[in-house]
């Protein structure tokens, strides 16, 4: 049958994909999955890692980033979101009802705090918050169903004794959910820790670049991973192959990078930590950090970033004036791209300890970390001097 040209070109011969492998995985689009008959349509079966059914709940390009990110955190499971955040409020929304009873660290991450606040309070469900660093204050009752875990926390960097929240909550039924972003799966072994779930924002370590958004959540019990799965089913949650291809190149480097990253910062934070007369410097590998010890058991690595709590003598516009000097950190959220940041967060951060001063955050990214020690050097001479 000879076919008109605009038919022609929607239903010519595909070329081969067999028989050919490059380093990267293929990148597969779709929003439409067709079927080779019915009875294939019918014996479809989404739990499957081959069980294409909409491009939504995956393609080949998906899968392979789950099951890479699966490996990496040392799980079983793994299911994309389209953010770290969307991630969190995955998990929030598959294991709570109305009723039920949620734990979370005090100095949680912001994002998920105005969650907890607004809709998850709008929803029935009941939020207790617990010091990460004084665990007599976890206290379980008999509708708590999930305790929340970061580790460290992102802004003022308390580091939990994961092992013994996780044994807690498991010997009283209860599932933990490990917000692993910081360990990236390099710094720590969250299942081995003892952890239900563990949540990362694939936008930070994994992808590197600082251009694509995404999250995951992995764990190794299959149960869990179906119900996770059904939910984000029905609420028509995924992500692109194109962006899980861009993770997926990132995750080639990401040993190389957070090494490389996590060295640079602790030069930076043994230098900076000098200045004891204009700031106090936190970070896990201190002595000083709530929970270092923890840190010190359970890690290998410490991430590349760290906060600068300033005496309190600066006034807001003293510690603006500071980072708006920087030549080499730009101004942004986010962290564990190639290009430093620096971001002030004032003096309204919730900590375990109360902060005596304006607290600016620092990414490093991958420049020379002489070029910049120098360049926070110079910044921190912008600061008004003693009269």
């Amino acid at each position: 049958m000879t076919l008109a040209q605009p038919t022609a070109l929607l239903h010519g011969e595909r070329w081969p994909v067999q028989g050919f492998e490059s380093i990267q995985p293929g990148t597969f689009d779709a929003a439409t999955v067709v079927f080779p008959n019915m009875a294939a349509y019918r014996a479809r079966d989404w739990t499957r890692k081959d069980g294409f059914i909409y491009g939504s709940h995956g393609t080949p390009t998906t899968f392979e980033l789950e099951a890479r990110i699966a490996r990496l955190e040392g799980g079983l499971h793994c299911l994309l979101s389209p953010s770290g955040l969307s991630a969190i409020a995955l998990v929030y929304m598959t294991f709570l009802k109305p009723g039920d009873e949620l734990l979370v660290p005090l100095n949680v991450y912001a994002a998920n705090r105005v969650f907890i606040t607004h809709e998850l309070a709008a929803w029935g469900i009941h939020v207790r918050l617990y010091d990460p660093t004084d665990l007599e204050t976890l206290e379980f009752s008999d509708t708590t169903k999930l305790v929340w875990i970061e580790a460290p926390c992102s802004t003022t960097f308390e580091f939990p004794d994961i092992v013994e929240i996780a044994a807690s909550a498991q010997a009283r039924g209860v599932l933990t959910a490990l917000d692993s972003t910081w360990g990236a799966g390099i710094a720590y072994r969250p299942f081995e820790l003892g952890v239900d779930i563990a949540v990362q924002s694939l936008s930070k370590y994994a992808n590197g670049s600082g251009d694509t958004v995404m999250g995951a959540i992995t764990c190794n019990d299959k149960g869990l991973y179906e119900a996770l799965k059904l939910c984000a089913m029905r609420m028509g949650l995924g992500v692109s192959a194109r962006d899980a291809a861009s993770i997926l190149r990132g995750l080639d480097t990401l040993c190389v990078r957070y090494r490389a990253q996590d060295a640079a910062a602790r030069f930076l934070v043994s230098e900076l930590s000098r200045y004891g007369d204009v700031l106090r410097v936190l970070h896990p590998s201190l002595t000083a950090c709530p929970g270092h010890t923890f840190w010190q058991r359970d890690c290998v690595a410490a991430a590349g970033i760290f906060s600068l709590v300033f005496q309190e003598r600066f006034s807001s516009t003293d510690v603006d004036r500071f980072v708006d000097g920087l030549k080499l950190f730009k101004i942004g959220f986010g962290w564990g791209g190639p290009v430093s940041l620096a971001l002030s967060y004032g003096r309204s951060v919730v900590s375990a300890e109360p902060l005596e001063g304006e607290l600016v955050r620092i990414s490093v990214g991958l420049e020379d970390p002489e070029d910049l020690l120098a360049d926070l050097a110079q910044g921190l001479r912008l600061l008004p001097s003693i009269d």
